[in-house]
Protein backbone atom coordinates (compact mmCIF):
# COMPACT_ATOMS: atom_id res chain seq x y z
CA UNK A 1 0.00 0.00 0.00
CA UNK A 2 1.41 3.66 -0.68
CA UNK A 3 1.51 6.48 1.37
CA UNK A 4 -0.38 9.21 0.82
CA UNK A 5 1.98 12.68 0.19
CA UNK A 6 2.01 15.59 3.22
CA UNK A 7 -1.13 17.60 2.52
CA UNK A 8 0.81 20.89 2.86
CA UNK A 9 4.14 19.46 0.86
CA UNK A 10 3.98 22.73 -1.40
CA UNK A 11 3.64 25.36 1.67
CA UNK A 12 7.09 24.55 2.84
CA UNK A 13 8.93 27.87 1.24
CA UNK A 14 11.85 27.77 -0.58
CA UNK A 15 14.77 30.25 -2.03
CA UNK A 16 18.31 30.65 -0.93
CA UNK A 17 19.57 32.52 2.33
CA UNK A 18 21.32 36.22 1.74
CA UNK A 19 25.14 35.61 2.46
CA UNK A 20 25.03 38.62 5.13
CA UNK A 21 26.12 36.76 8.91
CA UNK A 22 25.09 37.59 11.99
CA UNK A 23 27.94 37.60 15.04
CA UNK A 24 26.99 34.47 17.32
CA UNK A 25 26.65 30.80 17.39
CA UNK A 26 23.82 28.51 16.53
CA UNK A 27 23.72 25.43 18.99
CA UNK A 28 21.57 22.21 17.26
CA UNK A 29 19.89 19.75 20.00
CA UNK A 30 19.54 16.53 17.80
CA UNK A 31 16.42 14.24 18.07
CA UNK A 32 15.89 12.22 14.88
CA UNK A 33 12.86 13.32 13.28
CA UNK A 34 12.27 16.34 15.93
CA UNK A 35 14.59 18.16 13.71
CA UNK A 36 11.34 19.21 11.99
CA UNK A 37 11.04 21.57 14.70
CA UNK A 38 14.20 22.89 13.93
CA UNK A 39 13.97 22.96 10.45
CA UNK A 40 11.10 25.56 11.20
CA UNK A 41 12.91 27.73 13.34
CA UNK A 42 16.34 27.87 11.02
CA UNK A 43 14.44 28.57 7.61
CA UNK A 44 12.52 31.24 9.28
CA UNK A 45 15.36 32.71 10.65
CA UNK A 46 17.12 32.25 6.94
CA UNK A 47 14.18 34.12 5.50
CA UNK A 48 14.17 36.54 7.85
CA UNK A 49 17.89 37.29 7.01
CA UNK A 50 19.44 35.88 10.27
CA UNK A 51 22.43 33.75 8.96
CA UNK A 52 24.54 33.53 12.42
CA UNK A 53 28.36 32.80 11.71
CA UNK A 54 28.75 30.09 13.67
CA UNK A 55 26.64 26.78 13.70
CA UNK A 56 27.20 23.67 16.08
CA UNK A 57 25.14 20.54 15.69
CA UNK A 58 24.20 17.18 17.15
CA UNK A 59 23.10 14.41 15.06
CA UNK A 60 20.02 15.60 13.54
CA UNK A 61 20.98 19.17 14.73
CA UNK A 62 24.26 18.81 12.38
CA UNK A 63 21.79 17.75 9.20
CA UNK A 64 19.93 20.66 9.69
CA UNK A 65 22.93 22.71 10.42
CA UNK A 66 24.33 21.61 7.00
CA UNK A 67 20.91 23.04 5.68
CA UNK A 68 20.71 26.43 7.19
CA UNK A 69 24.99 26.77 5.86
CA UNK A 70 23.97 26.50 2.84
CA UNK A 71 21.37 28.67 2.48
CA UNK A 72 18.48 26.27 1.35
CA UNK A 73 15.52 27.40 2.35
CA UNK A 74 13.29 24.27 3.07
CA UNK A 75 15.42 21.65 1.34
CA UNK A 76 16.22 19.45 4.60
CA UNK A 77 12.16 20.01 5.51
CA UNK A 78 11.45 18.40 2.13
CA UNK A 79 13.51 16.05 1.73
CA UNK A 80 13.12 14.70 5.45
CA UNK A 81 9.07 14.59 4.70
CA UNK A 82 8.87 13.90 0.71
CA UNK A 83 11.30 10.93 1.55
CA UNK A 84 10.44 9.32 4.43
CA UNK A 85 8.74 6.73 2.81
CA UNK A 86 11.61 5.77 0.66
CA UNK A 87 13.38 2.87 1.06
CA UNK A 88 16.70 4.27 0.08
CA UNK A 89 16.12 6.48 2.77
CA UNK A 90 14.30 4.31 5.54
CA UNK A 91 13.74 0.76 5.50
CA UNK A 92 15.55 -2.45 3.40
CA UNK A 93 17.18 -0.43 0.64
CA UNK A 94 18.71 2.00 3.31
CA UNK A 95 20.13 -1.26 5.32
CA UNK A 96 21.31 -3.17 2.27
CA UNK A 97 23.54 -0.05 1.12
CA UNK A 98 24.46 1.14 4.65
CA UNK A 99 23.71 -2.24 7.27
CA UNK A 100 21.28 0.54 9.17
CA UNK A 101 17.59 1.12 8.04
CA UNK A 102 18.41 4.69 8.26
CA UNK A 103 20.78 5.82 5.69
CA UNK A 104 21.91 9.16 6.29
CA UNK A 105 24.75 9.47 3.55
CA UNK A 106 21.14 9.41 1.16
CA UNK A 107 20.49 12.76 2.34
CA UNK A 108 24.08 13.96 2.08
CA UNK A 109 25.30 12.39 -0.85
CA UNK A 110 22.36 13.80 -3.00
CA UNK A 111 21.79 9.55 -4.58
CA UNK A 112 18.11 10.26 -6.26
CA UNK A 113 17.25 13.56 -4.38
CA UNK A 114 15.75 16.17 -6.84
CA UNK A 115 17.17 19.00 -4.66
CA UNK A 116 21.03 18.69 -4.56
CA UNK A 117 23.34 20.05 -1.09
CA UNK A 118 25.33 23.64 -2.49
CA UNK A 119 28.63 22.29 -1.26
CA UNK A 120 29.57 25.77 -2.47
CA UNK A 121 27.85 27.62 -0.33
CA UNK A 122 28.33 25.42 2.42
CA UNK A 123 32.00 25.10 1.86
CA UNK A 124 32.94 28.69 2.04
CA UNK A 125 35.19 29.84 4.97
CA UNK A 126 33.02 32.64 6.22
CA UNK A 127 30.45 30.75 8.51
CA UNK A 128 31.70 28.33 10.49
CA UNK A 129 29.72 24.53 11.20
CA UNK A 130 30.82 21.80 13.68
CA UNK A 131 29.21 18.44 13.90
CA UNK A 132 29.65 16.63 17.68
CA UNK A 133 30.19 12.75 17.52
CA UNK A 134 31.08 10.66 20.25
CA UNK A 135 34.68 8.91 20.00
CA UNK A 136 33.39 5.26 21.16
CA UNK A 137 36.82 4.42 22.19
CA UNK A 138 37.31 7.31 24.78
CA UNK A 139 33.90 8.24 25.14
CA UNK A 140 34.89 11.71 24.26
CA UNK A 141 32.41 14.47 21.97
CA UNK A 142 34.72 15.29 19.02
CA UNK A 143 33.80 18.83 17.61
CA UNK A 144 34.27 18.48 13.96
CA UNK A 145 34.45 21.43 12.05
CA UNK A 146 34.36 22.29 8.15
CA UNK A 147 37.51 22.90 6.51
CA UNK A 148 39.66 21.38 9.48
CA UNK A 149 38.31 17.79 9.58
CA UNK A 150 39.48 15.50 6.70
CA UNK A 151 35.88 14.89 5.67
CA UNK A 152 32.92 16.80 7.17
CA UNK A 153 30.14 14.67 5.29
CA UNK A 154 31.55 11.50 7.09
CA UNK A 155 31.90 12.92 10.61
CA UNK A 156 27.84 14.74 9.99
CA UNK A 157 26.78 10.47 9.15
CA UNK A 158 28.99 9.53 12.44
CA UNK A 159 27.12 12.42 14.41
CA UNK A 160 23.78 11.22 12.94
CA UNK A 161 24.39 7.44 14.18
CA UNK A 162 22.13 6.19 16.64
CA UNK A 163 23.29 3.81 19.28
CA UNK A 164 21.90 -0.20 18.96
CA UNK A 165 20.07 1.10 15.53
CA UNK A 166 23.39 2.51 13.31
CA UNK A 167 26.45 0.93 13.46
CA UNK A 168 29.45 3.10 13.89
CA UNK A 169 31.21 5.26 11.99
CA UNK A 170 34.84 5.16 10.81
CA UNK A 171 36.44 8.72 11.07
CA UNK A 172 40.64 8.94 10.39
CA UNK A 173 40.44 5.35 12.03
CA UNK A 174 38.54 6.00 15.51
CA UNK A 175 34.57 4.83 15.64
CA UNK A 176 32.28 7.32 16.34
CA UNK A 177 28.56 7.25 16.93
CA UNK A 178 25.88 9.93 17.37
CA UNK A 179 27.26 13.04 19.40
CA UNK A 180 24.08 12.97 21.68
CA UNK A 181 26.05 9.51 23.63
CA UNK A 182 28.46 12.70 24.87
CA UNK A 183 26.92 15.89 24.35
CA UNK A 184 23.53 16.38 23.71
CA UNK A 185 23.15 20.41 23.47
CA UNK A 186 27.07 21.57 23.42
CA UNK A 187 26.51 25.48 24.41
CA UNK A 188 29.16 24.98 26.97
CA UNK A 189 31.69 24.71 23.69
CA UNK A 190 30.44 27.80 22.33
CA UNK A 191 30.88 29.57 26.13
CA UNK A 192 34.49 28.09 25.89
CA UNK A 193 34.63 29.71 22.50
CA UNK A 194 33.91 33.46 23.52
CA UNK A 195 30.81 33.89 21.92
CA UNK A 196 29.00 36.49 23.10
CA UNK A 197 25.46 35.87 21.31
CA UNK A 198 24.64 31.99 21.87
CA UNK A 199 21.39 30.90 20.40
CA UNK A 200 19.97 27.32 21.13
CA UNK A 201 17.27 25.39 19.95
CA UNK A 202 16.23 22.34 21.65
CA UNK A 203 13.99 19.94 20.39
CA UNK A 204 11.61 19.56 23.95
CA UNK A 205 9.56 21.08 25.53
CA UNK A 206 11.29 22.97 29.08
CA UNK A 207 9.31 20.62 31.05
CA UNK A 208 11.08 17.07 29.49
CA UNK A 209 13.76 15.72 31.94
CA UNK A 210 15.05 12.02 31.14
CA UNK A 211 15.54 9.26 32.65
CA UNK A 212 18.46 6.62 33.07
CA UNK A 213 17.98 3.66 31.28
CA UNK A 214 18.94 0.47 31.95
CA UNK A 215 22.35 -0.99 29.58
CA UNK A 216 22.39 -3.95 29.61
CA UNK A 217 22.02 -4.31 26.28
CA UNK A 218 24.76 -1.55 25.80
CA UNK A 219 27.26 -4.06 27.71
CA UNK A 220 26.38 -6.81 25.36
CA UNK A 221 26.67 -4.47 22.05
CA UNK A 222 29.29 -2.09 22.90
CA UNK A 223 31.41 -5.09 25.34
CA UNK A 224 34.43 -3.34 24.04
CA UNK A 225 33.88 -0.01 24.27
CA UNK A 226 33.82 0.70 28.31
CA UNK A 227 33.59 4.23 27.87
CA UNK A 228 31.03 4.88 25.70
CA UNK A 229 28.71 2.18 27.77
CA UNK A 230 29.30 4.11 30.66
CA UNK A 231 28.27 7.64 28.57
CA UNK A 232 25.09 5.87 27.58
CA UNK A 233 24.61 5.00 31.66
CA UNK A 234 24.45 8.61 32.56
CA UNK A 235 23.09 9.88 29.14
CA UNK A 236 19.76 10.88 30.80
CA UNK A 237 21.77 12.71 34.48
CA UNK A 238 23.98 14.14 31.88
CA UNK A 239 21.21 15.58 29.88
CA UNK A 240 18.91 16.94 32.54
CA UNK A 241 21.91 18.98 34.12
CA UNK A 242 22.18 20.81 30.73
CA UNK A 243 18.80 21.31 30.41
CA UNK A 244 18.92 23.55 33.87
CA UNK A 245 22.21 24.82 32.65
CA UNK A 246 20.28 26.30 30.03
CA UNK A 247 17.43 27.65 31.74
CA UNK A 248 19.75 29.62 34.07
CA UNK A 249 21.78 31.09 31.18
CA UNK A 250 18.51 32.02 29.77
CA UNK A 251 17.47 33.74 32.54
CA UNK A 252 21.09 35.72 33.18
CA UNK A 253 21.15 37.07 29.22
CA UNK A 254 23.69 35.08 29.14
CA UNK A 255 22.43 32.64 26.14
CA UNK A 256 19.42 32.71 24.12
CA UNK A 257 16.86 29.76 23.68
CA UNK A 258 13.62 28.77 22.50
CA UNK A 259 11.94 25.37 22.56
CA UNK A 260 8.92 23.72 21.52
CA UNK A 261 5.83 26.07 22.90
CA UNK A 262 4.14 22.61 23.22
CA UNK A 263 5.53 18.79 24.33
CA UNK A 264 7.07 16.66 21.00
CA UNK A 265 5.03 13.41 20.96
CA UNK A 266 6.54 11.75 17.49
CA UNK A 267 8.38 9.24 17.69
CA UNK A 268 12.64 8.88 16.24
CA UNK A 269 11.21 7.14 13.34
CA UNK A 270 7.68 8.65 13.56
CA UNK A 271 5.73 7.98 9.83
CA UNK A 272 3.33 9.71 9.72
CA UNK A 273 3.78 12.93 7.38
CA UNK A 274 1.22 14.89 8.46
CA UNK A 275 2.73 14.96 11.96
CA UNK A 276 6.41 15.56 10.71
CA UNK A 277 4.61 18.37 8.45
CA UNK A 278 2.92 19.77 11.92
CA UNK A 279 6.18 19.76 14.30
CA UNK A 280 8.07 21.98 11.10
CA UNK A 281 5.05 24.12 11.51
CA UNK A 282 5.51 24.57 15.24
CA UNK A 283 9.05 25.29 14.78
CA UNK A 284 8.15 28.36 12.24
CA UNK A 285 5.20 29.51 14.97
CA UNK A 286 7.97 29.43 18.08
CA UNK A 287 10.15 31.22 15.59
CA UNK A 288 7.95 33.96 14.85
CA UNK A 289 6.78 34.02 18.62
CA UNK A 290 10.27 34.68 19.81
CA UNK A 291 11.28 37.03 17.44
CA UNK A 292 11.43 40.30 19.58
CA UNK A 293 13.33 39.19 22.46
CA UNK A 294 15.46 36.82 19.75
CA UNK A 295 16.42 41.01 17.86
CA UNK A 296 16.90 42.78 21.67
CA UNK A 297 19.19 39.64 22.80
CA UNK A 298 21.07 40.20 19.69
CA UNK A 299 21.15 43.75 19.90
CA UNK A 300 22.02 44.47 23.58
Amino acid sequence: MGHRPYSKFDSIPTGHASERLTEGCLVLEGGAFRGLYTQGIVDTLMLLDINFSCVVGVSAGALTGMGYVSGQVGRAARINIGYRHDSRYIGWRAFLNSRSMLDVGFLLEDRGILEPFDWERFNRPEQRFLAVATNCRTGAATFFEKGSCSDINQAVRASASMPYTTPMVMVDGEPYLDGACSNRIPYDWALEQGYDKIVVIRTRDLSYRKADKDVKLAEVMYRGYPELVDNLATAGERYNFQCDEIERLHGEGRIFRIAPSEPVAISNMEGDVERLGDLYWLGVYDCFENLDALRAYLDA
